[in-house]
């Protein structure tokens, strides 16, 4: 039977719109294969919407924090202090446990030059790594994929994203990762008939329609291997009952499981607070403190803490001075952290953000986003970060 344009096209809707198929079939593309990372993992957290860093890791012995955030400055038992300079959002009590076990270390002031306010671009500059000036396709993520990429089996599964949807950071040009949410629906029963007729039969000629037989055969076998190996050891930890502490158990599982998966993305959206920004944060913050608290001891029960590292951004931070609703508004450099058993260096890694010198009432980043990524691409994930990035960033020595 022959297809053509038209009707690869419409299959392909029908692929990505059925919902017979498992939602993360809609994001995958070509299979991939990881040079040799010796084991390493790598997990991002991405707290959507602007998380408010000066609120998380809190510049107290400032006074231009206070006279700022006269209703907002966070003191006395809303604080877990760190040193006589800075101190956790007391909601926090999970993260600093991980900070005390030296297994956290936290950046200030880490933004990109000529910063945007807004969150989807903002946030497509974090995810491809470009300059605010460019606007790229591809994600840093998934170039990293197409650096590593060869020949050999086909692993789609080894990078995945736990959500419905793939975002820009996991997608390259010739390979992308998978978005996969609830691993009980990666085994397909069924596939509507038309759908079914282009996986089984297809002309030859037509190599539109043999790329869509081939993307569904690999992603429906990393859908089988996933489904093998999920629940097939237990995470013994509490997580929180949310679903963000819930994704967290879900990439525990898969590494106690031996899933060859490096990458893992995952969010926790709600961190836009405008209004009532005290019990809104709070209650994020404890939430994310908490599934990082359960999730490194599952890891480390079982002896791969040390070969995890796991980043933690936001889009944007706040502006300095607090609105007139007790909230914040968008801001721009931002607090980033780092938390793995193998860190070289651990705690507060860089000066505190600079309350007086400011940017139209905003924080100027003291450094660029993309110096973390290329030292993550180099001494973690062990490629070279300027293919990459595009272009050469000094590195750090957090690992």
């Amino acid at each position: 039977m022959a297809y053509s344009r038209r009707d690869f096209l419409r299959l392909s809707g029908l692929a990505s719109a059925s919902l017979l198929l498992p939602n993360f079939l809609k994001a995958a593309g070509n299979s991939i294969r990881l040079s040799d990372t010796n084991g390493k993992i790598f997990i991002v957290v991405q707290l959507s919407g602007g998380n408010d860093g000066l609120n998380t890791l809190v510049p107290f012995g400032d006074d231009l924090y206070y006279s700022n955030r006269p209703g907002l400055g966070l003191k006395g038992k809303e604080l877990l202090k760190i040193d006589s300079h800075f101190g956790f959002n007391a909601k926090l009590k999970g993260l600093n446990d991980l900070l005390q076990a030296g297994d956290l270390a936290m950046l200030n002031s880490v933004g990109y030059p000529n910063p945007n306010r807004s969150h989807f671009r903002s946030l497509d500059i974090w995810q491809s790594g470009s300059n605010a000036e460019e606007v790229w396709q591809t994600g840093w993520l998934g170039r990293y994929l197409d650096a590593c990429c060869a020949g050999g089996l086909t692993k789609p599964h080894q990078a995945i994203e736990v959500d419905d949807a793939l975002g820009l950071a996991l997608k390259g040009n010739l390979m992308r990762g998978l978005a996969m949410r609830d691993p009980n629906r990666l085994v397909m029963d069924a596939l509507p008939q038309e759908i079914a007729q282009a996986y089984t039969k297809h002309d030859d000629d037509h190599h539109q329609v043999e790329y869509l037989h081939k993307t569904l055969a690999e992603t429906n076998q990393s859908a089988g291997y996933i489904h093998a190996h999920v629940g097939k050891v237990k995470a013994k930890s509490v997580y929180p009952s949310q679903p963000f502490g819930q994704q967290l158990k879900l990439i525990a599982e898969l590494i106690l499981s031996g899933s060859e998966t490096a990458v893992y993305y995952v969010s926790l959206p709600g961190f836009d607070t405008h209004v009532l920004q005290h019990g809104q944060q709070g209650r994020l913050l404890k939430l994310y403190g908490d599934a990082m608290a359960a999730f490194a001891k599952d890891l480390k029960n079982v002896g791969r803490w040390n070969d995890t590292l796991v980043m933690t951004f936001s889009e944007f931070g706040r502006r300095v001075k607090q609105n007139a609703s007790k909230g914040t508004d968008h801001g721009t450099a931002n607090v980033l952290m780092l938390a793995g058993g193998n860190l070289r260096r651990k705690g507060v890694l860089n000066e505190a953000p600079d309350l007086k010198n400011l940017d139209q009432g905003d924080l100027i980043h003291r450094v660029d986003f993309r110096q973390v990524y290329a030292t993550i691409l180099q001494n973690w994930l062990g490629t070279d970060p300027e293919a990459v990035l595009g272009k050469k960033f000094g590195l750090m020595d957090f690992i």
